[in-house]
């Protein structure tokens, strides 16, 4: 069985509560050995953190998400301090900048990230990033960053020459659902340019489903059919892509 490691799945969430057993338990019988779950808010770290001590499959990350900030108070860089001492999570995050929507307040989503990539530098973490329409102000903020571990820019649809930036910082890229869509040419594109040493896979369940899944939740039980166009993309075996997208994630995040 090929080992796999959903990279990105918010299995915390609600949408899963009445079946998140039999997700776990399909997830192994497929190989899923890891799923990594990003915190978004202080308020959802304390059942994020019940469920992983739970569930070993499931690791914890802890952040403060972009698109909540108006979820975010000001004591919660001091809360996240301290949940980072008492429970060691494999990663900072889901924390970045996502300038999508006009109306985001640039300069409170920048300080945040700031002073979230200075926790990981902190406690020697690699982070976990959500970025949309801010690749070279996320990338300025990096560059910046002295000591930082790298980490992973979850759900990546930037250029190149912008991924090459973010491989110097020490990042890997995760790939989801986008990618199986058949109009996603510059991304599937993207995908077979980028070294395999630098991918790992993810879903971001229960968002970002498949295609042909569409308005359904998506669930890490999709992680082998990305894995499969991600196969097909490149010409490279599954077993190929399974082993190393596993093993990047791994050392990355220092799974045992």
């Amino acid at each position: 069985m090929m080992p796999l490691i959903d990279s990105h799945c918010h299995l915390d969430f609600n949408a899963f509560d009445h079946d998140r057993e039999q997700v776990l338990d399909h997830c192994k019988a497929l190989g899923l050995t890891h799923i990594i779950v990003p915190g978004v808010t202080r308020d959802s770290w304390p059942a994020l953190m019940n469920h992983c001590a739970q569930h070993e499959m499931m690791r914890p990350a802890l952040g403060l998400h972009p698109m909540f900030m108006q979820s975010h108070q000001d004591s919660d860089l001091d809360a996240l301090e301290q949940a980072i001492e008492n429970h060691m999570p494999v990663a900072i995050g889901e924390i970045g900048l996502d300038f999508f929507l006009n109306g985001h307040d640039k300069e409170a989503q920048t300080a945040l990230f700031e002073a979230q990539i200075q926790l990981a530098i902190t406690f020697e973490l690699p982070v976990i990033l959500h970025v949309r329409k801010a690749h070279d102000e996320v990338l300025k903020v990096l560059r910046q960053a002295r000591g930082l571990k790298g980490g992973i820019v979850h759900a990546f649809n930037g250029s190149m020459q912008q991924a090459e930036f973010y491989m110097q910082q020490g990042f890997l890229f995760g790939v989801g659902g986008a990618v199986t869509y058949p109009r996603a040419q510059k991304l599937q594109r993207l995908f077979c340019d980028l070294p395999l040493t630098s991918i790992v896979l993810e879903t971001d369940a229960p968002d970002m489903p498949l295609a042909g899944h569409q308005g359904e939740r998506n669930s890490p039980e999709m992680i082998p059919q990305v894995l499969e166009k991600l196969a097909e993309l490149r010409d490279e075996s599954a077993e190929l892509i399974a082993e190393t997208t596993s093993n990047n994630c791994r050392k990355l995040l220092e799974l045992v």
